[in-house]
C-alpha cells in the first residue's frame, strides 16, 4: 500500500486534468495519480519532464540508459519498470541492461555515478562524453539524471506501486550494486 495512494483517474478534479493532460489524452498511471494530489506541482514538473521525454536533444537510447541507471542506483522499481519498456523500444539491448545492473564501467554509468555522487562530471568523463555529445546534449543529460533522480526519490518516498501489467523484470541486485 502506498503512503500516498494515487488519486484514481476518474476522481481527478479540473485542476488535475488541466495540469496533466496539456491537451493530450493520457492513460491513467500511478505516477500521474500521485501528481494529481498537487496539480500546481504537476503542471510545473510535467512541463520540464515533457522536454526531457519529447524535445530533448539527447538520443533516446542514451536518455534511457541514463534513466535506467538512475532507477537502478536509487532502487526505484516503478521507474525501472516504466523505462525498461521505453528503453527496449529505443534499441537498448539486453547486454546494455545487464551493464546497467552490474555497474559496468560505461560512459553513461560513470556519468550517472559522478553526477549523483559528486554533483559534477570529472574532466575525464566530461571529455569522453563530449567526444560524442554536443553541449546541448550534455546539458540534457545532466538535467535528465537530475530529474529522474528526483522522480525516483518521490516514487520511493510515497511508495508508488507498479501500474497493472508492469513487472520488475531484471530487478535483482548483485553484490556491491
Amino acid at each position: 500500500m502506498s503512503r500516498l495512494p494515487p488519486v484514481p483517474h476518474d476522481q481527478w478534479d479540473d485542476d488535475a486534468f488541466a495540469a496533466m493532460a496539456r491537451g493530450q489524452k493520457l492513460p491513467p498511471s500511478n505516477a500521474l495519480g500521485l501528481l494529481a494530489h498537487h496539480p500546481d506541482l504537476a503542471k510545473a514538473f510535467l512541463g520540464f519532464n515533457l522536454h526531457l521525454l519529447g524535445a530533448s536533444t539527447l538520443p533516446k537510447r542514451i536518455r534511457e540508459l541514463a534513466v535506467l541507471r538512475v532507477a537502478w542506483r536509487r532502487r526505484c522499481q516503478y521507474e525501472w519498470a516504466q523505462h525498461l519498456l521505453i528503453a527496449k523500444r529505443a534499441g537498448v539491448t539486453d547486454e546494455e541492461i545487464d551493464q546497467i545492473r552490474t555497474g559496468a564501467d560505461t560512459p553513461i554509468n560513470r556519468a550517472v555515478a559522478e553526477l549523483e555522487t559528486d554533483s559534477t562530471l570529472s574532466d575525464a568523463t566530461y571529455q569522453l562524453l563530449s567526444a560524442d555529445l554536443s553541449d546541448r546534449q550534455l546539458m540534457d543529460l545532466v538535467f535528465t539524471v537530475g530529474a529522474y533522480g528526483l522522480l525516483a526519490m518521490a516514487f520511493n518516498t510515497f511508495e508508488v506501486e507498479l501500474d497493472p501489467g508492469f513487472s520488475v523484470e531484471n530487478f535483482t541486485y548483485t553484490d556491491g550494486e
